[in-house]
């Protein structure tokens, strides 16, 4: 598995692939003068839901956030609902 992040102004996309294919997706928004970033939209195309994609995905934005001194805000639900279950995070989670 490969992951990308394609950063563009203060957004961006972290893709996760395979050798042949795209795998998911997620989109984020940094506000530097806020020091957060956060995490819009989280998709894992159909063929390979179920297989944990998605927390695969958070956690690379979580590396990435921490790499950089943010703390991480969950707009999308699902994030939210991976995050409020990780042990790890409670230095980095915004709860709003």
């Amino acid at each position: 598995m490969n992951y990308h992040n394609e950063k563009s102004g203060n957004g961006g996309v972290i893709t996760l692939s395979n050798d042949a294919e795209e795998v998911g997706r997620l989109t984020y928004t940094i506000f530097p003068e806020h020091d957060r970033m956060v995490i819009s939209y989280v998709l894992v195309h159909r063929q390979f839901e179920g297989r944990g994609m998605g927390k695969y995905l958070i956690e690379e934005a979580l590396k990435y956030a921490r790499d950089n001194n943010w703390k991480v805000y969950p707009h999308c639900s699902y994030a939210r609902s991976v995050m409020n279950r990780m042990n790890d995070v409670e230095d980095i989670l915004l709860h709003r």
